[in-house]
């Protein structure tokens, strides 16, 4: 599984950043990591300098071998709770889609 990060220029710590990212994202999808091939994981501060709420967005796109990408988006106060946010989502977003697709192919086998 291959993950990807990228950040806007407001955002610090591009390599701190991207391992911190990385691990976070390999531990959450390690179950289904056989099934990915690729995340990209995009940080943007929306309000740049400037201080403001649920400014930080976190956009997590995940590839799967043979499907169309899927992807989940989450606006929070911070980096940490952004990046946690999304990749709750993201986890629960990919257990369901591997789900139905089990699931639709156990009826199939009956």
């Amino acid at each position: 599984m291959q993950i990807e990060v990228s950040t806007d220029s407001h955002i610090d710590g591009r390599e701190k950043l991207t391992t911190y990212v990385q691990g976070h994202v390999e531990a959450a999808l390690e179950r289904f990591s056989a099934r990915i091939t690729r995340v990209e994981v995009h940080l943007t501060d929306e309000s740049g300098n400037k201080a403001g709420s649920e400014d930080t967005k976190c956009v997590m796109e995940v590839r799967m071998g043979g499907r169309p990408p899927v992807a989940v988006t989450t606006q929070e106060r911070s980096l940490d709770q952004a990046i946690a946010a999304a990749t709750h989502k993201l986890k629960h977003l990919v257990g369901n889609t591997l789900g139905r697709e089990s699931s639709l192919a156990g009826h199939r086998d009956q």
